[in-house]
């Protein structure tokens, strides 16, 4: 009886660990973050620090870049979405490569863009010109897709 008490104090110290270590991991990640809020998803926490996750765009300033009328291309996406964590890779360094800049819109932080913008399902990426929506694909995509997309919608 008394190892068992043993046993069981070691697997509750074990778990008292990990969960400190965890917190104190996300506290150091939160530190700056991109959001204007620290109670995130622990899937947004998790790609803070993902090179392909560092454009990211919030509501408010969403809506001005719309409004402004400025050539707009947004991805929306969500960090539990695998059809997202499959596309964001190819998708990111494609556009970097063709010198398109894509905001990027957390629709697990931000939901209410998902109603917002009429986005049924992600992956979604969307181009807006003079405040107005005027393409989009939804769901994952290869790479000749998006540069198709990127030349004949975003470049023309």
């Amino acid at each position: 009886m008394k190892k068992m008490l043993i046993i069981g104090g070691v697997v509750l110290a074990i778990f008292a660990l990990i969960i400190v270590l965890t917190q104190m991991s996300n506290s150091e990640k939160l530190a700056d973050n991109p959001y204007d809020k620290e109670d995130l998803d622990q899937a947004t926490i998790d790609q803070l620090d993902d090179e392909n996750y560092q454009n990211i765009v919030l509501p408010g300033e969403l809506e001005e870049q719309i409004a402004s009328g400025e050539p707009t291309t947004v991805y929306f996406f969500s960090p539990t979405c695998i059809h997202c964590q499959n596309t964001t890779p190819i998708l990111m360094p494609v556009a970097e490569d063709m010198d398109v800049d894509v905001l990027q819109y957390n629709l697990l932080e931000y939901n209410q863009g998902g109603q917002q913008y009429m986005i049924e399902s992600t992956p979604t990426l969307v181009h807006y010109e003079d405040g107005e929506e005027v393409a989009r694909w939804v769901g994952a995509q290869p790479k000749e897709n998006i540069e198709e997309f990127f030349r004949e919608v975003v470049q023309k």
